[in-house]
């Protein structure tokens, strides 16, 4: 089967992320990421430059992923409460452990990180209301959510939470 010639970064990236979640950091490489893409190892290291640097490519893009998905779900579920924006969020938001742990050492990918949190919990406060105490309710929120998705854990009520926080 010939090789694809091109495959737009978006493409590339996203199968990167596929297999670091798989099989960590030790399951990407130009290699594995070439049989994910069928594009050759050589253009991926043309265009990356390195391993590290296609990791850092794509926590980078997976979070402007995240975030794009969050201005979405803030849009869709205006009028509505904290927990009707995170249900909104949530699929997609289950990525957000993998893209912490997958851009820890590139700056710029830790700083999308921050910025994707400071727009949930804003997001989350204008629910709430307004104030030091709303701001204070979204961080609460927010880490709770996030230990959710981390440990899998159904037991972690967000919407009881929610109506305790407000």
């Amino acid at each position: 089967m010939p090789r694809q010639k091109t495959l737009p970064d978006s493409q590339v990236l996203a199968a990167a992320r596929r297999l670091y979640a798989q099989g960590g950091e030790k399951s990407v490489s130009f290699g594995s990421v070439a049989r994910a893409t069928g594009l050759a190892g050589s253009t991926l290291a043309q265009r990356y430059g390195s391993v590290e640097g296609m990791l850092s490519a794509a926590a980078r893009d997976g979070w402007a992923v995240l975030t794009e998905a969050a201005t979405a779900a803030d849009a869709a579920t205006t009028g509505k409460g904290p927990q009707g924006f995170l249900k909104a969020l949530d699929p997609t938001a289950r990525k957000a452990p993998l893209l912490l742990s997958l851009g820890t050492r590139d700056p710029v990918a830790r700083e999308a990180g921050a910025v994707w949190r400071a727009q949930i919990e804003a997001a989350l406060a204008r629910r709430i209301g307004s104030g030091e105490k709303a701001r204070s309710a979204a961080q609460v929120l927010f880490a709770v959510w996030q230990g959710q998705i981390l440990w899998e854990d159904p037991e972690i009520r967000i919407k009881d939470l929610a109506r305790r926080l407000t």
